[in-house]
């Protein structure tokens, strides 16, 4: 949207009323006007792994709440792994929050040359919770078992920063105002959320799977060179769920969406069988029922020549 860099004026005696009756109206076109984002959301469940990809004038929390509202009810509250900013939230989510420890040991990597002997304290701190939590993967421990794993090795270390941290500031060794001081404050505003993973059973330490997922999204733009319109973007959000799911789950992307194509009444017609999971198996099915792709093909018409 352009915007006019002066108003117009007739002359010294309507310059005022002519300026207020500017100002008013590009108010109204700045409030209507709404920016483009991309929201991505991973979703972790038994093993498996769901990418979605949302383009348009919703932030991710909105998005977000959006998805859920076709959850059931009766299902306990998912765990929400985001970093702090606001527009991850909205007051519609009951969700358990959990806050990105990546993005707050972010903050301290990016100070290590101006302050050297304390980033690494806390990064090294860090470190060991992480070496724990590859432990627990390494184990393939379940989620209650990964819980007391943390407890017992992470707790004692987690308590010990949120001591150090808190002595740096009442004992005034760090300014409050300082980027140390910031990067401190930031993980004491939320070290609640933080530390989730000592609390709740499959509570992630970091965002870090949604955040590579972003640049899924990245790519894509600079590929395509944006998109023309909403419809151009929600068909590329799309293609990246598909892709994304199917690349997060060790599945080929491109037979995958071959055998859709070659499918494509029976995926209409039974869309959980062709889930990325599900599909090599519902393929099988098909074959020793000696029903081939062309037999889906009958119902579709010819498609139009191309212009």
């Amino acid at each position: 949207m352009k915007i006019p860099w002066k108003a117009p004026c007739s002359s010294s005696a309507t310059a005022g009323a002519a300026y207020l009756a500017w100002k008013n109206r590009i108010a109204a076109q700045v409030e209507l006007a709404h920016g483009t984002f991309t929201s991505t959301l991973v979703a972790r469940r038994d093993g498996l792994d769901a990418a979605l990809f949302f383009s348009g004038h919703r932030h991710a929390g909105e998005n977000l709440a959006a998805v859920l509202r076709d959850r059931p009810e009766e299902l306990a509250a998912p765990i929400q792994m985001c970093d702090a900013l606001s527009r991850n939230m909205t007051d519609e989510l009951r969700t358990i929050v959990a806050h990105c420890l990546a993005h707050a040991r972010r903050n301290f990597v990016d100070l290590v040359d101006v302050f050297p002997e304390e980033t690494e304290y806390v990064i090294r701190q860090l470190s060991h919770v992480y070496r724990v939590d590859a432990e627990a993967r390494r184990k393939g421990l379940s989620p209650q078992k990964r819980l007391a794993l943390h407890r017992a090795k992470s707790q004692r270390v987690m308590d010990g920063l949120h001591k150090w941290l808190t002595r740096q500031l009442d004992d005034r060794l760090v300014e409050p105002n300082s980027a140390l001081g910031q990067a401190i404050n930031y993980m004491l505003k939320h070290w609640e959320r933080l530390t989730q993973f000592l609390r709740v059973p499959g509570a992630p330490l970091d965002n870090n799977v949604a955040e590579r997922a972003l640049k899924k999204s990245i790519l894509h733009r600079k590929n395509s060179l944006f998109y023309r319109s909403p419809n151009g973007a929600e068909a590329g959000d799309v293609y990246m769920t598909l892709i994304h799911t199917c690349e997060l789950n060790r599945i080929n992307p491109y037979q995958y969406l071959v055998a859709l194509l070659r499918h494509a009444d029976d995926v209409a017609s039974q869309p959980h069988a062709w889930l990325p999971w599900n599909y090599a198996q519902r393929q099988t099915v098909l074959a020793q029922a000696g029903i081939s792709p062309e037999a889906f093909k009958s119902s579709h018409p010819p498609a139009p020549a191309a212009r």
